[in-house]
């Protein structure tokens, strides 16, 4: 079976199953309800008839919910299976022990470029919030030296590297302009380095400057975009 119209209809099963749940639930209540209110004494007043027929109808419902559980319970295990089944899987990478030394200086490579880019995108919370930017893994690209490096446009990268001694880790911008690296703090100074070379404007001050100085320039910048926006 095709994988998208098997999950399809796994989820319809899933849905169907929860909404027999329910169904269970409210015939087993209308059922007490009926039978509470139809067989309650006659001498009793109507508000003493409703009340004991509510009783019944929860009664009912609980009964005959439990009674439905009796093969929901395994429908939902099943699915749960196909579920797990249906999940594309990714491919493994070969673990298999090295039988030379060269084999295994090149696996050492890939776990400690894997390394790199898992310490990446497990930093970058510093400087990115959301879920699906920076710290993606996969947008990372680890190197054999631990640093990992970041594509964010044409020649422009965002850097990273951990200084391991001092548990700090130092995110910077490199473009392939000649200019001088940008520590990166936020994603706020990634925003206005891409919006400037996409308007032309001149960049941020890089190092060496004030913070004053990169506030001002900052500030002009904005109103530079909010004029051209306009």
């Amino acid at each position: 079976m095709n994988r998208a119209v098997r999950r399809a209809a796994i989820a319809v099963a899933d849905a169907a199953t929860e909404g027999l749940d329910m169904v269970t639930v409210v015939i087993g209540g209308a059922i007490g309800a009926w039978a509470g209110y139809t067989y309650s004494p006659d001498t009793w007043s109507g508000d003493w008839r409703l009340a004991f027929a509510g009783g019944v109808a929860v009664v009912a419902a609980v009964a005959v919910n439990s009674l439905a559980e009796l093969f929901l319970t395994p429908l939902r295990r099943l699915l749960t299976k196909a579920r797990s089944t249906a999940r594309p899987t990714a491919p493994r990478r070969n673990t298999a022990p090295a039988t030379t030394l060269d084999e295994a200086l090149a696996q050492v490579v890939v776990a400690t470029e894997e390394d790199a880019a898992h310490r990446a995108a497990s930093a970058a919370f510093r400087i990115d919030d959301s879920d699906n930017f920076l710290r993606s893994e996969d947008r990372w690209r680890g190197y054999e030296d631990g640093e990992a490096s970041f594509y964010l446009a044409p020649g422009v990268v965002l850097h990273h590297r951990a200084d391991r001694d001092d548990y700090k880790h130092h995110f910077t911008l490199l473009t392939g302009d000649g200019e001088e690296p940008v520590v990166i703090t936020g994603m706020e100074q990634i925003r206005h380095r891409l919006a400037a070379r996409a308007a032309g404007l001149p960049a941020v001050p890089a190092t060496g400057d004030t913070e004053d100085t990169v506030a001002d320039t900052i500030a002009e910048l904005d109103n530079h975009l909010k004029a051209l926006e306009a």
